[in-house]
């Protein structure tokens, strides 16, 4: 019986069930290629199936799950799973994928086509013909190629198409802004903890181990904490955008509890990228707050966060306020254009300028210094450290890459701000929609200065974030109803709550008579 309904189900669903092999295919060659036995594969078959049958029943499941793992995974104390720590992440997205192709009708595929599908899908393509770079003349490396794609270009592919397929209502987006808070202030409780409290064994093995030459600095007197990421900048600057990103929600809610709990998560991360002594995160900040001044199409938001945005800037880069604070004296030299650590990686760059001259598409995607020979010409631009996300692709697929890569950006970028600006009327979705973009422009920024963009949890949240923004027009109706109830429910509050202070007022009046 059960046989036969799975053949009709394939006969009538050819194209869902030839994507469906095509994604279980590439599970399975990601399980593979991460160098897992046979037998390790097979144990974790029940686990998988568990968590898909749970995903069928409980939609969310899986989605919540992937956040979780995807926020938590560079932390070091957390459990290995024995995969490289992009794997499981990808699979979950593969599931979560196959899942909404099975149950077709109950996810909006319409939303798809849009402005931000296509730049990535551009930047997929360009990264699949990468592939046939020889720059190095070591011939197609296929596998290489796909380990650095994947990260580079697919898992982007992945985010946008889990995030509108399963951010789909009114009710699920904000439950993800709460659930991403939360997280947000665990990750900034971390660094209080690392700082005022103490490191764990396993982060001060780090810290004074391979994190010891960044990490450890001013001669020993300054420390770098990085809390549940990988490292310092990678915190610093994503937890920068954070706080752009809910500070701007505070501002924009009507909802008294959402407000209250948004500007405590965007007050808390302001604080929080302090410790991470990362210089880069102050000008994300900034950048971010500045990029809503154009959206926020409200002069009564604008010039407020033009005097805070331009006093800001003054006092870190014009007065010495504050400069008894290790942290903030580390913050102010982003100012400082005779700063070192600036000015090597101006004089790195311009050893790879010479390089790159000659190497228009890139040494190669994927192509790292084991992959490259010690006497090949671009031996040193395999392994000479990028210091930018930027900088790393130019590398990888050349002045076209990085050009191809720019414009794709900025076309998705362009598409959701055009979102915010003309179509969204709700002054509150906007808020959202804002808050998204900017944190976006403040990522972007960061990766200009640091290797951060791709990194964990920073493309889940911040690509997520974007394709959200491209799904707010298709609930606006809904959240206008949502809001209207929630609103309507903190009425009710408070009036009982008016109405029971007025009866005490009374009691009290006649218990004195």
């Amino acid at each position: 019986m059960a046989n036969k309904a799975i053949k009709l189900y394939a006969k009538e669903n050819r194209g869902r069930v030839s994507l469906l092999f095509l994604l279980f295919l590439l599970a399975l060659y990601q399980l593979i290629t991460a160098g897992l036995p046979a037998f390790a594969i097979i144990c974790f078959i029940p686990v998988i199936v568990i968590g898909i049958i749970l995903s069928f029943r409980h939609g969310m499941f899986l989605f919540w799950i992937l956040f979780a793992i995807n926020y938590l995974i560079m932390m070091r104390d957390f459990p290995s799973t024995g995969l490289p720590m992009s794997v499981p992440n990808e699979l979950l997205e593969l599931a979560l994928l196959g899942i909404s192709i099975i149950t077709f009708e109950h996810y909006p595929f319409n939303r798809i086509g849009n402005l931000m599908f296509l730049s990535i899908f551009i930047w997929c393509v360009f990264c699949t013909l990468e592939v046939f770079n020889n720059t190095c003349n070591l011939g197609i490396n296929i596998e290489a190629w796909y380990q650095g794609a994947r990260l580079m270009a697919f898992q982007q592919l992945y985010i946008f198409l889990v995030f509108t397929l399963y951010l789909n209502t009114s009710n699920r987006i904000v439950k993800y802004l709460f659930i991403w808070g939360g997280f947000a202030l665990f990750a900034v409780y971390w660094v209080w903890q690392q700082k005022y409290v103490g490191l764990t064994n396993l982060e001060r093995n780090w810290l004074y181990g391979p994190g010891r030459t960044t990490h450890i600095i001013h001669g020993g007197t300054l420390i770098r904490y990085f809390s549940i990421y990988s490292d310092a900048a990678n915190f610093g600057i994503g937890i920068a955008s954070t706080a752009v990103a809910f500070v701007i929600f505070g501002i924009t809610s009507r909802i008294w509890r959402h407000k209250l709990f948004f500007l405590i998560v965007g007050v808390a991360c302001i604080w929080g990228m302090f410790p991470s002594g990362t210089r880069t995160a102050i000008a994300c900040l900034m950048a971010g707050f500045m990029a809503y001044i154009f959206l926020s199409k409200s002069a009564k938001i604008a010039v407020p966060f033009t005097i805070v945005y331009g006093l800001m800037y003054f006092l870190l880069a014009f007065t010495n306020i504050g400069n008894s604070n290790q942290q903030i004296r580390r913050m102010r030299s982003a100012f400082d254009r005779n700063d070192a650590s600036a000015n090597q990686r101006t004089i790195n760059q311009q050893t790879m300028k010479k390089y790159m001259k000659e190497a228009p598409w890139g040494i190669g995607i994927g192509m790292f210094g084991q992959q490259v020979p010690a006497n090949n010409k671009y031996r040193l631009m395999s392994t000479i450290a990028a210091d930018s996300e930027y900088v790393f692709i130019w590398l990888r697929t050349g002045i076209i890459g990085i050009t191809v890569f720019l414009l794709v950006t900025g076309l998705m970028l362009f598409g959701a701000c055009r979102i915010v600006f003309f179509t969204i009327k709700s002054p509150s979705l906007r808020g959202i929609g804002a808050g998204l973009c900017c944190a976006f422009v403040s990522q972007q920024l960061g990766a200009y200065g640091n290797q951060v963009l791709m990194q964990f949890p920073n493309g889940l949240i911040f690509y997520g974030g974007l394709s959200i923004v491209y799904v707010l027009p298709h609930i606006e109706q809904e959240w206008n109803e949502y809001e209207k109830k929630q609103l309507a429910k903190q009425e009710e509050k408070k009036r009982r709550r008016l109405e029971k202070k007025k009866n005490s007022r009374v009691d009290s009046i006649l218990n004195w008579i």
